[in-house]
């Protein structure tokens, strides 16, 4: 099973928004986006001072919340 590389908040954001995810709205440092077509949302933290996502925070995010497995998620 490929594994998922560690990337920024922004670079996060990007991809997901390739993958057709649109920020619905932001609370403090957590940004939410959805879905239209999947119905899926997905809530992105922003605060940290190195700007990259741990790596569990990461997989949660990728695998449980936007339902991508690793292999997709990388190829965006």
């Amino acid at each position: 099973m490929p594994k998922l590389r560690i990337i920024s908040a922004k670079q996060l954001l990007k991809k997901l928004h390739q993958a057709g995810f649109l920020k619905t709205h932001q609370r403090g440092s957590h940004v939410y986006l959805k879905n239209e077509h999947t119905r899926k949302i997905v809530t992105v933290p922003l605060h940290g001072g190195s700007g990259h996502i741990p790596i569990g925070t990461l997989y949660n995010i990728v695998i449980r919340q936007a339902g991508f497995s690793a292999e997709e998620f990388n190829k965006l």
